[in-house]
């Protein structure tokens, strides 16, 4: 070190001596801190929301896990048996068990992911695909076990709580399209722990309501009991069950996701209609009904769509039987008709005046044929007449007299008309000719050179021979000359 400064003016030892110090390199500090880090962190487990996810071809799943303030860098390896992977995705709340670990290459520390635990609303439907998946494999959901509703329910049970807005909308709309459907209401809670448990049981004693009701007929269509005792419980088998609720959120649906609630609906004897929130949402009790409606109304409409439709049917019956009534008289009138002019045909003076009828027209027809072959005679001579006119000589000999004048004048046309052409086509050539001949190349100062004494046309420098002679032809005369290189 340098010495201790005395004065302003003692700046001590400005030059120190070089101190001995380590350099390393940046791939052994990274080395140091992950072996730090490991050793140090080891496994653990860290809550977040995960971001940036991103799945590669090879298996490996790379996203990042942030809260308000930070964020890390983490890797689940397609090695890793981590159970609903697929199930991962942006915006969802996780718990991850891993080790930190440093990526040497960018010197960015990261988790390695063992262990995947969802949260919040990720593993309510983690748990909902597990029971769906499961539930449909035992055949809950087979389209051949939905059972069609009646077209026209009488009665009806409904299960869902008395101060929701589901039971309200669903009164509304069969006060307004069928008041007369008689309901069966079972109160329960919709949501909430043991929801689900009520609704299940709801289920169950609405079958035994309906089944003692069924005893009870046939056992008065038997005559086992007597008719007056089944005044009052007689009424009482149902149609179906309507299972409903309004929306809301996946954990305030969750009762409708319980496999209590989807056991029962498909031990229920009775047709049953789910209508368990809003169009969007969708549960396992909808997928194990017999009819899923989006909407509480919608349910409603669909129960009483038969009824409904035929309110039209019921209003036009007294118009229809009406017409009826009316088109049957006026085919009875038509009958009566009928049998009455059939009557008159058969009376003895009709039949009198027919054959007087019938010998006045053959009268008629006698005269009409002898005026008919005398017009016949008239028109056969005429006819004779215009045949023999058409075979004299004369028109004939007109008529080929005039085709010889016009086929001369054709022919007279026609040779006149090739004789052009042909005089055309001799000058077109001739002028063609005259301007591709050698006397128009030697017009426009070109010349021609040829060997004086073979005469042929010279067209290569190389091929003559010095003291050769030549001969060259211009526009106007001939040059004699002799080769000297």
């Amino acid at each position: 070190m340098s010495k201790s400064i005395k004065s302003q003016w003692d700046f001590g030892e400005l030059f120190p001596t070089e101190q001995t110090r380590r350099v390393l390199s940046v791939s052994e500090l990274t080395t140091q801190v992950k072996r730090v880090l490991e050793k140090q962190m080891g496994s653990l487990w860290v809550s977040g929301e995960i971001s940036n996810l991103r799945a590669q071809s090879s298996g490996h799943i790379y996203f990042t896990l942030k809260d308000a303030a930070s964020q890390l860098s983490c890797v689940l390896f397609r090695k890793e048996s981590v159970p609903q992977r697929e199930l991962l995705q942006d915006g969802q709340k996780v718990l991850l068990q891993g080790d930190v670990t440093v990526y040497e290459a960018r010197g960015q520390y990261q988790l390695l992911v063992r262990a995947v635990e969802l949260q919040g609303v990720g593993a309510l439907q983690l748990k909902f695909e597990q029971l769906k998946q499961r539930l449909a494999a035992e055949g809950l959901f087979a389209s051949e076990r939905k059972r069609p509703l009646p077209p026209y329910p009488q009665r009806i049970g409904l299960i869902t709580s008395p101060t929701g807005a589901a039971i309200r909308d669903v009164l509304h709309v069969v006060q307004r399209r069928n008041p007369s459907l008689e309901i069966i209401f079972v109160s329960c809670r919709v949501q909430g722990e043991g929801a689900a448990i009520e609704i299940a049981e709801a289920i169950r004693l609405l079958n035994q309501f309906s089944a003692r009701s069924s005893r009870r007929e046939e056992a008065l269509a038997e005559g086992r009991i007597e008719s007056q005792s089944l005044l009052t419980s007689a009424t009482t088998r149902l149609d179906l069950i309507l299972v409903t609720r309004g929306g809301g959120s996946l954990e305030d649906l969750w009762a409708f996701n319980e496999e209590a609630v989807a056991r029962a609906i498909h031990a229920s004897e009775i047709p049953v209609v789910s209508a368990v929130g809003h169009e969007i949402d969708f549960t396992i009790a909808d997928f194990v009904a017999d009819v899923r409606a989006a909407t509480p109304s919608a349910a409603a409409e669909i129960i009483t769509e038969g009824v409904f439709a035929s309110r039209q049917f019921v209003a036009e019956a007294a118009t229809v039987m009406n017409l009826r009534v009316r088109q049957q008289l006026a085919r009875g009138q038509e009958d009566f008709e009928s049998v009455t002019r059939r009557m008159l045909r058969a009376h003895p003076r009709r039949r009198l005046d027919e054959q007087a009828q019938r010998l006045d027209e053959l009268q008629s027809s006698l005269l009409r044929s002898a005026q008919q072959g005398v017009r016949g005679q008239r028109v056969t001579w005429q006819n004779l007449t215009t045949r023999l006119l058409r075979v004299h000589p004369g028109p004939s000999l007109k008529l080929r007299r005039e085709r010889l004048g016009v086929a001369v004048r054709q022919m007279r046309e026609q040779g006149q008309h090739h004789f052009g052409q042909t005089r055309n086509r001799f000058l077109n050539l001739e002028t063609r000719l005259r301007l591709l001949g050698p006397e128009q190349v030697l017009a426009r100062g070109y010349s021609l050179t040829m060997d004086a004494a073979t005469g042929a046309v010279l067209r290569d420098a190389t091929k003559v021979k010095p003291g050769q002679r030549l001969k060259t032809r211009l526009k106007a005369g001939e040059i004699l000359s002799r080769v000297e290189s």
